[in-house]
């Protein structure tokens, strides 16, 4: 095998490790916000929404950008095997990161009461945002480090940290939130404000967890660096006459590289503080009570989001595995194989979102009260959330999925020209659902699902000019919507039927799941959704294939 070829292989291989890690995190992060949402109830989950939604605006423009910046200088220098350039490059990325990490950390404190009480209208959250702080410095210094080992071409100490993280995180966020909520009840007893204190200081006790797991995940990396060393410094005393650049050149190649993905990260994750601020403002003019509003809130960002996010962080997980080869194929002006491989990763994509949107539409109300029993009485509004805004599973899939691709094809500048426009109109449709239909809350439901169909417009038409992919409609959408449609019947009426036989919601919902699944994949097989050479690249696909052709589904 060729050393290109085992480059490439070895680029994928590290790939599927970072997005098994990416998977085995996020789904760590549903399993403890459901405690953490019964703890602190909706209200709670507003605050430390409100904090979060802050938090990562502040991250994203401060050193979300830090760790593919400094991969990509590292991995440039390493492969020439300019070591001691590397390791400048480290230094001034450190040097970076601690500058802009301290001044996001003053800013998030010192402006908390700002951020939280006049932009956003929800000063309770000033506690959660305030813990938040110190965690901009960590976590930058941390981006840093996985960004020097994922450019050295290892994904391991990343992966590892954020398992460690998200581990760290899970168990100090539920136990903080636990005790802090019976401080913050005590001292709002003695104030005489119960309903708020109690969830806030809850909140803040959720937000601790953030912090002391990135503690934790640099820990680690530092201890893989220290122990790593001592391998480099061999490295660079081996390294005779390279020219290092000056320390101003690097820092300048730095800030250059953050710059592109900066933006794009920034408008692409910004719109839940634009709409939090838009709806918390309209709807205080309107008339509504503040705390009507924290629990509206509460549901949408602790029930509604935190459920649909499951199936499209599976998605986004499948898109980063299939970018690489696409890039790949492009650089070797293969058009045919790119075709084929932007058709491959859509499909897969649709065949997962699909009754995803119709399985939550179907069973919002029943998850919820089975996950959050704590806060029961919302499952009928998160319900109705989900009824309504379930469409988006496939939206935000198909957008995050075509904004890979378009990467893939070094087209890197148009996916933040779309999220631009997107957001653009997303904002003065929110406003014009709020002011001219009062639909309070499910207007922000609304909005997002039309952002993420309006990117996926324009990120198809941008695909299809640079790349001449014409989009296949059958097989990719048409059978998956009409299986997941067959589907959603299914379950509905297994669900009411086993509930009026038994009365129990878990019981129901389990065995509701189970049907669907299995309908689901016999309408798919049955109206040739999948081939079996597709069936064969899933897990254990050979003997799915082997079980669908025992049941005639499958030729």
């Amino acid at each position: 095998m060729s050393k290109s070829k085992n480059d490439g292989t070895n680029f994928l291989v590290q790939g599927s490790i970072l997005a098994v890690a990416s998977i085995i995190s996020r789904i760590i992060g549903l399993i403890y916000r459901i405690p953490l949402n019964n703890i602190i109830g909706d209200v709670g989950i507003g605050y430390y929404a409100c904090a979060f939604d802050i938090y990562n605006v502040i991250l994203i423009i401060s050193s979300y950008s830090l760790p593919q910046a400094v991969s990509k200088t590292v991995s440039a220098r390493a492969a020439k095997g300019q070591y001691k350039s590397v390791y400048q490059i480290l230094k001034g990325a450190l040097l970076f990161a601690i500058t802009t990490g301290t001044i996001a950390a003053v800013v998030v404190y010192f402006g908390a009461e700002f951020f939280t009480g006049t932009l956003l209208k929800t000063p309770y959250s000033v506690f959660a945002l305030k813990i938040l702080g110190p965690a901009l410095i960590v976590v930058a210094v941390l981006g840093v480090l996985r960004g020097f080992f994922q450019g050295l071409g290892t994904m391991m100490p990343s992966a590892i940290s954020q398992i460690i993280e998200q581990i760290v995180n899970a168990i100090v966020s539920v136990w903080a939130a636990y005790v802090l909520y019976r401080y913050g009840s005590r001292i709002g007893a003695v104030l005489g404000d119960p309903d708020h204190y109690g969830p806030a200081y809850g909140a803040a006790g959720g937000t601790l967890g953030t912090n002391l797991g990135s503690v934790a995940a640099l820990l680690f990396v530092l201890f893989v660096f220290f122990a790593y060393m001592q391998i480099f410094k061999r490295r660079m005393r081996r390294e005779r006459g390279v020219k290092v650049e000056p320390f101003a050149y690097t820092m300048k190649i730095l800030i250059v590289t953050i710059i592109p993905v900066l933006l794009s990260t920034t408008v692409y994750n910004i719109s839940g503080i634009i709409d939090q601020s838009v709806f918390k403002n309209v709807a205080l003019l309107q008339g509504y009570k503040e705390n009507q509003i924290d629990v509206w809130w509460g549901v949408f960002s602790g029930k509604y989001k935190l459920l649909i996010n499951v199936p499209i962080s599976i998605a986004s997980a499948m898109a980063a595995s299939s970018v690489p080869t696409l890039t790949m194929s492009f650089a070797k002006k293969d058009m045919k194989m790119v075709h084929n491989q932007i058709d491959s990763a859509m499909r897969f994509v649709m065949i997962i979102s699909f009754p995803c949107t119709v399985g939550l539409a179907v069973l919002g109300e029943p998850i919820c009260r089975l996950l959050f029993p704590g806060t029961a009485k919302t499952a009928p509004m998160a319900g109705t959330m989900l009824l309504v805004g379930a469409a988006a599973v496939v939206f935000y899939a198909m957008s995050t999925l075509s904004n890979g691709l378009l990467q893939g094809i070094d087209r890197l500048k148009v996916p933040v020209i779309n999220a631009c426009i997107s957001l653009a109109a997303h904002v003065i449709l929110l406003i014009l659902l709020m002011l001219f239909f009062r639909l309070n809350i499910y207007a922000v439901v609304i909005a997002n699902m039309f952002f993420a169909l309006f990117m996926c417009i324009l990120n198809a038409l941008s695909i299809r000019k640079y790349s001449g992919y014409r989009q296949e409609i059958k097989r990719t959408f048409l059978i998956p919507a009409f299986a997941s449609l067959a589907m959603g019947i299914a379950t509905f009426l297994v669900y009411k039927g086993c509930y009026v036989l038994i009365h129990v919601n878990a019981v129901a919902v389990i065995l509701s799941v189970m049907v669907s699944v299995i309908v689901y994949a016999v309408v798919l097989l049955l109206f040739h959704g999948l081939t079996e050479e597709e069936i064969l690249k899933f897990p254990k696909g050979r003997t799915l294939a082997q079980i669908a052709k025992k049941l005639h589904l499958l030729k």
